[in-house]
């Protein structure tokens, strides 16, 4: 998923200590995705409840995200896709067709009782439905955490915050929020977070780690449109790449040519038809103001009701969390926290 920039982007590996107390638009999607692939049996089953509700997105918000939260006074505001846009029809029917592969895939490794390649078929059979989101913002709301609806994509709501100084950076895995223009993008926020890695079938462990935009374009000579153009060339959610043109070439490419209609004629034509329509989004994507976040507030009781009660979590646990909770100094940020403007550092 997202445009891969990897192998050309400076990143600055940081802790969690590093950045106590700054708020993080967390792309709210992604982060749901995570939980319902890596939680699951030793047989690929997602976590459930006594009546067969998944509940491994809530879990993960429960036990992992308070713990940025409680411990290291990490502020996220999740921020949830709206309607994707016309241009990601394809990605989305790819990416079904992937989920029906893996599990044709995990049925036969079951069948077999390969455990282990069941596993890790099933990490990416995941679907997160309407549902499961509107669960977890009525978690997040309970467990004081803020959180936001954008129209459209995330990535492009959660770098219009940080943009707007209502958050310190992007929390994401995928490098589209440089492209939606995030001043600074944080990946791998998590205590002890681990990569999972279809190919071989395991996962690493990766420490957080920064990516500044200014800094990247001052040292790949692009300006963030050019940026763009090179992702274009390279592919992304809402087109194919260019056969043979890596990110190293697309951006020898651009810095030669500037833009993509000045690019060799051989190149322009393997481009799709709509590359305009993808530049102009990612310039000017669909956002909402940031006073349409919602700021939950954390109450201890209902969040008792809404995990033991009907989702079945142990109360032992649940209590465990409730303590964690109401130890911190600040259980309810305001929204005037979030607009409060904070010392650039990378």
């Amino acid at each position: 998923m997202g445009v891969l920039l990897t192998s050309i982007t400076v990143r600055h590996p940081t802790s969690l200590e590093a950045i106590r107390g700054r708020t993080v638009a967390v792309d709210g999607n992604l982060e749901l995705y995570q939980f319902l692939s890596i939680m699951r049996t030793r047989d690929g089953q997602p976590l459930q409840d006594s009546k067969g509700r998944i509940t491994s997105h809530l879990n993960g918000l429960a036990f992992r995200t308070t713990r940025l939260v409680a411990d290291f006074d990490i502020r996220p505001v999740f921020v949830f896709d709206g309607r994707p846009p016309e241009l990601k029809r394809d990605e989305i029917q790819r990416r079904r067709e992937g989920r029906e592969k893996s599990e044709r895939e995990y049925r036969a490794a079951i069948a077999v009782g390969d455990t282990a390649t069941a596993w890790s078929k099933a990490v990416m059979t995941s679907r997160l439905t309407r549902p499961m989101v509107e669960e977890a913002k009525t978690l997040l709301t309970l467990l004081g955490i803020p959180w936001i609806q954008a129209p459209s994509e995330g990535e492009a709501q959660a770098a219009h915050l940080t943009r707007e100084g209502v958050t310190w950076a992007t929390g994401s895995k995928d490098y589209d929020s440089l492209l939606f223009g995030t001043p600074r993008l944080l990946r791998f926020l998590a205590v002890a977070s681990t990569e999972f890695l279809p190919t071989r079938g395991r996962s690493r462990a990766v420490p957080p780690e920064v990516i500044d935009l200014e800094e990247n374009l001052v040292t790949l000579g692009l300006t963030r449109e050019e940026l763009i153009d090179a992702a274009i060339l390279i592919g992304t959610d809402f087109n194919e790449g260019v056969r043979g043109v890596g990110p190293k070439t697309a951006v020898r490419l651009l810095r030669q040519h500037h833009t993509l209609s000045s690019l060799p004629a051989d190149v322009r034509e393997s481009l799709s038809d709509n590359v305009d329509a993808i530049h102009d989004f990612f310039l000017h994507p669909p956002v909402v103001p940031p006073e349409k976040i919602v700021p939950g507030a954390f109450n201890p009781e209902t969040l008792r009701k809404f995990l033991c009660d009907e989702r079945d979590f142990a109360t032992s646990r649940v209590e465990s969390l409730v303590q964690r909770l109401s130890k911190r100094p600040l259980i309810r940020p305001r929204l005037d926290d979030f607009l409060e403007a904070r010392e650039t550092i990378k």
